[in-house]
């Protein structure tokens, strides 16, 4: 997939991983459309990246949200050909605690916006690129960059809710590429290890040079940047299809 010139959509893209994606997608001559839950942190990242970039407030668990910004989307720049999914939230609670039972509805929450949000993005988005011309020699119509997290295979104590809903996921990548395989629709997650995000950006400074060590190399958190180039290099690579992608430098999550 050529990105000059293209259509895309990047959910959560207001923030973090997911405005790191729109930058580097716009400097590479894509058309992006910012979509996030914080409509003023859309527009104004929008307004950044000025040309055809426009905003969309939405909701990711929502389908009249996202299929409204899906349509805009596709009505703004002619055809949507790629959709990359970063929207997402953590919690952290042990099954069992001195206060008892987890609660149940932070779990569901979770699960909700981190798998069925980005399922939704997904869904919808592919539903676009289904009427899309076939292009070059494979005849691509389009492709979707999902996030999961290392947590999915290295979910650490108190990571239940976050890692089930990351592991579900990496688990969609597989049938959902498979599924979209015939309308020559590509599907790919990036699973990111410890990254330099607003998740993060809440710690003390001494701590996140700490969980940046644990990293065997490089030796420090990894930047939303080198995300975005993950991103772009799926987009672009014909090949890369049904896999989840760890981006970790080497990192293996210890129980805690």
């Amino acid at each position: 997939m050529k990105l000059e010139g293209i259509g895309a959509l990047v959910a959560g893209g207001a923030s973090g991983l997911g405005a790191a994606t729109a930058r580097e997608l716009a400097a590479r001559g894509a058309r992006v459309a910012v979509v996030d839950l914080d409509g003023d942190k859309a527009e104004a990242l929008a307004n950044e990246l000025g040309g055809d970039a426009v905003a969309y407030r939405a909701d990711v668990t929502s389908e009249a949200d996202v299929e409204a910004a899906v349509a805009a989307a596709g009505e703004a720049f002619g055809s949507l050909r790629l959709a990359v999914s970063c929207a997402g939230i953590g919690w952290a609670e042990r099954t069992v605690s001195r206060q008892g039972a987890a609660n149940l509805q932070p779990f569901e929450t979770v699960v909700r916006v981190n798998l069925i949000g980005t399922f939704n993005v997904l869904r919808l988005s592919a539903a676009a690129m289904a009427a899309n011309d076939p292009e070059g020699e494979d005849g691509e119509r389009g492709a979707v960059v999902m996030t999961a997290s290392i947590a999915a295979w290295d979910g650490q104590i108190g990571q239940t809710a976050y890692a089930a809903s990351k592991g579900g996921v990496a688990a969609l990548t597989l049938p959902a590429a498979r599924d979209l395989s015939r309308l020559g629709i590509r599907v790919c997650t990036i699973a990111p290890g410890l990254f330099d995000t607003p998740l993060l950006a809440a710690l003390p400074e001494e701590q996140r040079q700490k969980l940046g060590e644990q990293v065997p190399f490089p030796a420090r958190l990894g930047r939303p940047e080198e995300f975005a180039l993950l991103a772009c290099h799926i987009a672009e690579n014909p090949m890369l299809n049904g896999e989840a992608i760890r981006l970790d430098g080497a990192l293996r999550m210890p129980p805690k």
